[in-house]
């Protein structure tokens, strides 16, 4: 009785169970975590659950934003039909009425306004096929010069920086897996524990092995935690701090004589510039103590290998690709660069930060890392196209500049994809008003976001569960992103959206593949001999090894682990040294009477970007449902601010409303608020509309405010 009743149990549990696995990346940080997806189908109810992958970057490690990723693939927010804007509000489209309209509408304005009064605003968080398709879109489908994305807000300052130093840009110049070996670590703003969390162990590994850590934040935070020196700087003095730690090392003779002198040019003058000013400005302009300034210079000097990191905290300001080059050239003077242990690491926010950078959605930059200005550059891109050189357009402006031009009507078109910049953007209220004005906008995503609520057309992209194809990691390791779990209802992958409206524009000929590794088969052609050089790169490989950094150049290569061991990328095969100013040419913001606070921004743990994702995550906005305002209990008690109260905070662009947190970790003169909201808790809503003249980037990370009850 007993075997028969197991038997009819073991039955039925077969009849109401079943399991399915997706092999899938993380769609968030640039880590790029593999991760698979169990689905578990029990009698009506399904149970999912996230599991790490083994890899040569994360090793199966995964953070909470990874192991909740699938919430937002599966919320009934999700759109899975097309949508049409008619009577101000969004009603179901079939694919056959969007495509139709879209190509009345981009007809009209080309023959009215021109073809670049089109405009393309693209995304980091897309493959590199979609990158290269897009931009080749842009380019090739409308014929305009006006494409970029938002990474620009992101990775801009530091891989112009690198280009200019080194003459080439990929995340990391060594691998990951040097981390731990090496014996002192700079972390430039960069909070790795809350935006990478999964990187963090190699940095505890290298503090357990001995390594000194210096971090440099107006913040404590999680990161700095590990850190043997805190350098808390006062916001937006990074360049001075970096003029100063490079003053001493030269000024105590601690600097690699033979290696200035063999691979690198501009000591002469940058000597002579730092002889110019006192180390006692220095410490005026960061409010970082001498002894504490010294000791990290000389530390790092001393030291037989050394390994320097930036993000946001040094990018993200109007003089932020002078900063990463100021920090750049305290790497080049120690000759901690090409050798084991030794380099820079610019930690990529967005997932494909550096794939979508190297393959053409930057303005002024074509497939493989290539100038668009370039007359070699632009014959070997248009071979690969199938186009006259004369047909390529050339150089456009940055992500914030095309909202310049759409508010000034130079720009009457858009397609958005996977951004939202209404949330993300400098002057966020001017983003708005500015988008209002577009003849016609397309915006191609998962939800309805604050900006797809002003398209005309939403089309229904698909999820990274989705999707198949390459992500480039923070490393500049080429990875393979499965995805098998079919498109819900009638979502179609970006890549095919793109094809698409190239086919009802008249240009289907030049956007005829079948699969993302089509796309990725002529993007290795495109990429070929150009500095990000991924033509020995195939999916198969990509299989079997589990990821490759480029340059690839042939199928039989290995990948680059370590960039610059005998030469660096310019023609002269030295790095360029740099005399960095104290003062921005474009002057920040200071503390006024009006104004008498600094602001500055940054990311917690359990949300990414604008948010738009995570938001849609129970387990993840449980932890941050709301923004928040960090205040030092001085700072509130001088401007009677409660714990935990509603707090207004305001620019000279304008104001939000968020809740105040005591936290002794702030400086006294300077608040902190997060990115991940939008409306009346956007903090962009307060930021300048200043740009880093070299790069573009907009100054994030410095604004002055005031604060009152709300």
């Amino acid at each position: 009785m007993t075997e028969r009743l197991l038997k009819y149990f073991r039955e039925k549990q077969q009849d109401i169970q079943s399991e399915k696995t997706y092999d899938t990346q993380c769609p968030f940080c640039s880590m790029q975590c593999k991760m698979q997806l169990i689905e578990q189908t029990i009698v009506t109810r399904k149970k999912y659950t996230a599991i790490g992958i083994d890899n040569p970057t994360t090793q199966g490690r995964l953070c909470m934003k990874g192991m909740n990723a699938h919430q937002h693939v599966l919320h009934s927010a999700r759109i899975t039909h097309p949508l049409l804007k008619k009577n101000g509000e969004f009603v179901r489209a079939t694919w056959d009425e969007a495509l139709n309209y879209i190509k009345e509408q981009v007809t009209t304005i080309q023959q009215e306004d021109g073809h670049d009064a089109m405009a393309v605003y693209g995304s980091a968080s897309i493959t590199n096929e979609e990158a290269y398709l897009l931009g080749k879109f842009a380019r090739v489908g409308l014929q305009t010069k006006y494409i970029d994305y938002n990474g620009r807000l992101c990775m801009s300052a530091a891989a112009t920086a690198a280009n200019q130093t080194f003459g080439a840009d990929r995340g990391l110049t060594n691998t990951l897996s040097e981390i731990p070996h090496t014996r002192v670590i700079i972390l430039g703003g960069t909070n790795i524990a809350e935006c990478q969390p999964t990187i963090m162990p190699y940095f505890e590994k290298a503090k357990e092995n001995g390594a000194y850590i210096i971090a440099i934040d107006p913040r404590e935070t999680p990161t700095t935690k590990i850190a043997d020196l805190h350098l808390k700087i006062k916001p937006g003095t990074d360049a001075a701090l970096a003029n100063g730690l490079v003053k001493i090392i030269i000024e105590e003779q601690l600097i690699n004589e033979d290696f200035i002198q063999t691979r690198t040019t501009g000591f002469e003058e940058l000597k002579r510039h730092t002889a110019a000013f006192s180390i006692h400005d220095i410490v005026e302009k960061t409010s970082v103590p001498l002894e504490y300034i010294r000791k990290a210079a000389v530390k790092f000097a001393k030291e037989e290998s050394g390994m320097l990191f930036t993000a946001r905290g040094i990018e993200q300001q109007t003089d932020g690709t002078a900063a990463v080059r100021g920090f750049l050239n305290m790497l080049l003077i120690t000759g901690k660069i090409g050798k084991p242990y030794s380099g820079y690491g610019a930690i990529t926010g967005q997932g494909n930060g550096q794939g979508a950078r190297e393959h053409g959605q930057k303005a002024d930059q074509l497939p493989g890392y290539r100038s668009i200005e370039h007359e070699e550059h632009r014959a070997h891109i248009a071979k690969v196209w199938g186009i006259s050189q004369d047909d390529l357009p050339r150089k456009g402006v940055s992500a914030y500049e095309l909202m310049e031009k759409i508010n000034e009507g130079r720009i009457t078109g858009m397609f958005l994809m996977c951004s939202n910049p209404i949330v993300s953007n400098p002057n966020a209220n001017f983003v708005k008003q500015a988008l209002a004005k577009l003849k016609f906008f397309v915006a191609i995503d998962l939800f309805i976001s604050e900006t797809a609520r002003l398209a005309d057309v939403i089309l229904p992209a698909s999820s990274y569960l989705e999707d198949e194809g390459t992500m480039t990691n923070v490393e500049g390791r080429v990875t393979l992103r499965e995805a098998s779990r079919p498109c819900p209802g009638e979502a179609k992958h970006d890549w095919q959206i793109i094809c698409d409206i190239a086919s009802v524009l008249g240009k289907g000929q030049y956007f005829s593949y079948t699969s993302a590794e089509d796309i990725f088969n002529e993007l290795r052609e495109a990429s070929r001999g150009g500095i990000a050089d991924y033509s020995g790169i195939t999916y198969d490989r990509l299989r079997q090894e589990g990821g490759i950094l480029w340059p690839c150049p042939e199928p039989g290569h290995p990948g680059t682990e370590r960039l610059f061991e005998s030469s660096f990328a310019h023609p002269d095969e030295k790095a360029k040294l740099s005399v960095i100013q104290n003062e921005p040419a474009v002057q920040k913001e200071k503390p006024t009477a009006k104004y008498p606070l600094f602001l500055t921004t940054g990311r917690v743990m359990s949300h990414y970007l604008t948010g738009v994702q995570t938001r849609k995550s129970a387990a993840l906005a449980a932890r941050h449902f709301e923004s928040f305002m960090e205040i030092h209990p001085k700072t509130a008690e001088a401007y009677n601010v409660e714990d935990r109260a509603l707090i207004k905070i305001e620019s000279p662009r304008g104001s939000i409303v968020v809740r105040s947190k005591w936290s002794e970790q702030m400086r006294p003169d300077t608040v902190f608020v997060p990115i991940h909201w939008a409306d009346s808790q956007n903090v962009n809503d307060l930021i300048g509309d200043d740009l880093d003249p070299t790069c573009k980037m907009p100054g994030f990370k410095v604004c002055t405010v005031r604060i009152s009850s709300a």
